[in-house]
Order: structure tokens, then sequence, then C-alpha cells
């Protein structure tokens, strides 16, 4: 462990920079229908044909989506210690961890343990055993109800009746979820995201982390928090970083709606986060529609990168995202295809995004050039709708300045560095000039 500016953390993280993808979508397998009789064929293969092309955007880290046996999208598991037969088996997910770790990539794995799958075997043993037996203790049945299923009624995630919620309270589901965490962590992967986390009561995390670093103290262990008072969560859950969702939102809306403020104010409450922990920054994820469909205005793309590649936090890229893909999440059955997309079998097989992955590329470069933008917080220098600059500082007195102009005029300003790091100004004596629909990271 390190410490930066009074904010502990694992040592390692303070470099990486995750590419995120979601397997059963990127391989082309999410809707093959999933369940243990499944024969295992190996499409985790497809994933490390990709391996180079996160190198070469300058990216460290990979961040699975689900990769456990499930019956469908799965977030419906039903087996922690099985490799989703739909994406290969045990052998094919070891040669695609050695394949990433000779890259020297690190990888994180999707957690999904607020809730299990309807063909989870503790599940169905406490329904065959009833309501006295050992099985039905990890679980929150309603004996005497059915629901629409024709099942014993029982809590369920956000009412989907597929997605049984486990017993919190339960120590033998404290020691089922320590066990599943440090088997895989075994297994050489580095830490875990822990799927609707806010969904779990933090009481339970406290009691299942310390259990796992005391075994694996390096691992990374990043929570999923839509809402809420993030500092708190990651106090008395024992979590190293929560999603920042505040920030993900506050990007794209100040861009499609031309209102800086918006940004300028989350990047105040963001500022506030890092005093205490270092949250996980992003544009783009599985379950939120893609930020270049969300900004709309193509020549705002790379203001988005700029803000979430300079400011405090462990970046993430979702795959695609880096080559401008577009897609709309929707609330319905099969609303997510758009944004969890099959990829072609290498990279030389795409035909766009060229240019977005080069702003983006060169965006990755400054960040890995400068680590300790980090933890660095932002400070305004010029705030209007359309026109943001704000500052950045380094413990040993670096300093970065990001210009964003959304206007249809150019923005001057003054008394910024003068060497363009990323992006495009004009450099004059004492000044800088972006043009209209631009941006620039400056640097000393």
């Amino acid at each position: 462990m390190i410490e930066r500016e009074g904010v502990r953390m694992t040592g390692w993280v303070e470099h990486v920079l995750w590419w995120h993808i979601y397997p059963l979508g990127f391989v082309g397998a999410a809707h093959v229908p999933g369940s243990a009789e499944v024969e295992p064929e190996n499409r985790l293969g497809h994933i490390e044909a990709w391996l180079d092309h996160a190198i070469e955007l300058g990216l460290n880290g990979i961040l699975l989506g689900p990769v456990f046996e499930s019956g469908t999208h799965g977030y419906d598991t039903s087996n922690y210690l099985r490799i989703d037969p739909r994406l290969g088996d045990d052998g094919d997910f070891d040669h695609l961890l050695h394949a990433a770790k000779q890259r020297g990539l690190r990888v994180l794995l999707d957690g999904v343990f607020n809730h299990v799958g309807t063909e989870f075997p503790l599940f169905r043993q406490a329904i065959a055993e009833g309501p006295d037996s050992p099985a039905a203790r990890a679980f929150r049945f309603h004996w005497g109800s059915t629901n629409d299923l024709g099942l014993p009624a029982y809590d369920c995630f956000e009412g989907h009746q597929s997605l049984v919620e486990l017993d919190h309270d339960a120590e033998e589901v404290v020691d089922l979820v320590a066990d599943v965490m440090t088997h895989w962590l075994e297994r050489g992967i580095d830490g875990w995201r822990l799927d609707a986390a806010y969904a779990v009561p933090q009481h339970f995390w406290a009691r299942v982390l310390p259990r796992v670093r005391e075994r694996f103290p390096e691992c990374y262990i990043l929570g999923e928090v839509i809402h809420g008072d993030y500092p708190a969560f990651v106090a008395e859950s024992g979590v190293d970083a929560v999603t920042q969702y505040e920030l993900w939102k506050a990007i794209w809306s100040s861009l499609a709606s031309a209102n800086f403020w918006e940004l300028s104010h989350a990047l105040g409450r963001h500022a506030t986060f890092l005093e205490s922990f270092v949250p996980q920054t992003f544009v783009g994820n599985h379950d939120v529609t893609r930020i270049a469909t969300q900004i709309e205005d193509p020549r705002h793309l790379g203001h988005a990168y700029a803000v979430l590649l300079t400011v405090g936090g462990t970046p993430s890229i979702y795959y695609g995202d880096e080559m401008g893909y577009t897609g709309t999440k929707e609330q319905r059955v099969g609303g997510d295809d758009q944004v969890r997309p099959v990829m072609p079998a290498t990279p030389a097989e795409l035909g766009l995004g060229h240019d977005t992955y080069a702003m983006v590329k060169s965006l990755v470069a400054v960040r890995r050039r400068h680590p300790w933008l980090h933890t660095a917080r932002a400070t305004d220098l010029t705030l209007t709708n359309e026109v943001y600059a704000y500052d950045l500082r380094g413990p040993d007195g670096e300093r970065i300045v990001v210009c964003l102009n959304i206007s249809a005029e150019p923005a001057t300003f003054d008394d910024v560095p003068a060497t363009v790091l990323a992006g495009d100004a004009a450099l004059a004596t004492s000044s800088v000039m972006v043009a209209p629909h631009s941006w620039a990271v400056l640097g000393d």
C-alpha cells in the first residue's frame, strides 16, 4: 500500500488504465442459451486476439464483465467456480489470463454477489429441502407464498424474479463470497468489480473484504455504486473505490446541453471524494448509452475524453468507445444489445474509428506520462456555458491546464502553460487560442 495526499491505495492502481469488456457480447455469445449442460466452446480466444489493441492504445488493465456460468446475460450466476461454457473452460481462461500477464495487463473480474440465478445449486437445494434446511439460510424466502415462476417467494433484485438475492446476514453467504473471491485471486487475477455493491449492506463487505485482503493485500476492490454518499460507502464497506456516476453524467450532460457549470460543480464534488479515496472514472460502460450517442455532436467527443483522462480517478474505457462506437441503452428485452456488441475477430478487420482511436491514444499517453493525475483535483480558471478551463497541479510543481471550447467562436485563455500535450491550440506570447468546438491539454 502507498499513500498519496492522505489517500491510502494499492500501489499499482496509481498507474492502471482499464479496458472494460462485456465478454458475452464481445465474443457473440450473449444470445446463446446458457446452462450447465452446454459443452464449453473456447470463445475467450476472441478476446485474447484483442489484447494487443489495448496495449497499443496505452492501456494496461482488462476489466472483464461476467465470465462465470450463467443462464442468460452473465448476471444470473449459476456457478461461481466455473467459466461460462459459452466462453470456454478453466483452461481457456487460464490461457487468456496468462496472455494478459505476459503483456503486463492487470485483470479485474466482475463478481455478482448480491444475487444469483434460479439455477444456482444452493438455491435449488433450498427449494428441494425446505425452510428448515441449511441451504435455505442463504436466501430470504417467504415460505407459504408463490411467485410468478411458480417457486416459493423470495427477495429478488429490483423486481427481477430470475435474480435471487442472497441473505447477506447469513454466515454461509459471508463464507461463500470470501471463498469465491480468494479462489480467483489464487488463480492470478488482480482484483474485483463488485456488481450492484450498492444493494448489499456495507457491513457485509466489511466482514468479507478483510478476509480476502489478509491473503491478498494488493488486490483492488471496486464497488458499483450509482447514487448516495460515496465516501461513506467506501469507509463503511472497505472497498478501495466506487464507480463515479456523478462525474459520468456531468461529462456527457454538460457537453450535450452546453452547460459547463454542471461539469464544474461535479468536479468540485469529485475533488472532495479524492480527499478520502480515488473513484473509478468512465464515460461509458455496459449499462449506459455510449458516450458518442449521448453527446450527439461528434466534434465534442474529444472534450469528454480530455476530462476523463486528466482529472483524478482510475479511468476505464469501454470497448468500442475508443473507436467512436454509438449505441443506445433501452429499457426493454434486448435493450442492451447496442451497447454490448460483437467485435470482429481481430482489430485489423475494423473499418472505422481510426481518428477517434488516435485522439484517445494521445490522451492516454498524457495520462501515462503524468501518473500524479491519478489524485489531481481540478481548479476552475475560466467558466461559461460553452467555454471551460481548469488547472491541475502535481506534488512537485507540475501543472496541466485543460481548455474546452464547444462554442462557435474561438476562445482565448490567459496565463496557461505554453506546450500543447494533446488536442489543438494556437500559442501566443501570453495566451492560447482554442478554435470553435475544439479542446487542448496544455503543460509546462
